[in-house]
C-alpha cells in the first residue's frame, strides 16, 4: 500500500492500519463530549446509520482536502438537512473535530506536526463553509 502525500488522507491510512472500524470510537467520543447528540439517534438500529454517516463524512473530508471532485459539497448540503433535524451548527462542526481527535488518539506518536497542521487548516476551512451556508440562509430569511 502506498502512502498518500496528503496529510489528512495519510492520517486515515495510518488509522486504518491500527483500527478496523472508526465508528464506535468516533461516536463514543461524540457522545462523551456532546451528550445532546446521543438523543438524535435511535437506541435500536442506529449502528448502520452511524457507520454510513461517518463514511460519507470521511469521503467529503477527503474530497474537500483533495481533488474537490464534488463529494465535498455534501458538507454544504448537510448543513441544511441537519438544521431540519435540529442539529446546531456548533454540533455539526464538532463532528469534524471529533473525527480528527479520534484519529489523533488512535495514531498516538504517529500524529505528526504536518498532520496536525493539515487538520487545523481543514477544520477552519470547513467552518468557513458552514458559516457561509449560515449567511446564505440568513439572507433568504
Amino acid at each position: 500500500m502506498t502512502s498518500s502525500s496528503n496529510p489528512i488522507e495519510h492520517s486515515f491510512e495510518l488509522a486504518a492500519a491500527r483500527c478496523d472500524d472508526l465508528t464506535p470510537i468516533v461516536y463514543r467520543r461524540l457522545f462523551r463530549e456532546h451528550p445532546e447528540a446521543q438523543a438524535m439517534f435511535r437506541t435500536d438500529g442506529s449502528e448502520p446509520v452511524k457507520g454510513a454517516m461517518l463514511a460519507l463524512t470521511i469521503e467529503a473530508i477527503l474530497d474537500f482536502v483533495g481533488e474537490r471532485s464534488g463529494r465535498f459539497r455534501l458538507i454544504e448540503c448537510e448543513v441544511s438537512s441537519h438544521d431540519a433535524y435540529g442539529t446546531s451548527r456548533e454540533l455539526f462542526l464538532a463532528f469534524f473535530a471529533v473525527i480528527a481527535d479520534s484519529l489523533r488518539e488512535i495514531l498516538g506518536e504517529q500524529w505528526s506536526a504536518e498532520i496536525d497542521a493539515a487538520w487545523h487548516k481543514a477544520l477552519a476551512d470547513i467552518e468557513a463553509v458552514v458559516l457561509q451556508q449560515t449567511h446564505l440562509v440568513d439572507k433568504r430569511a
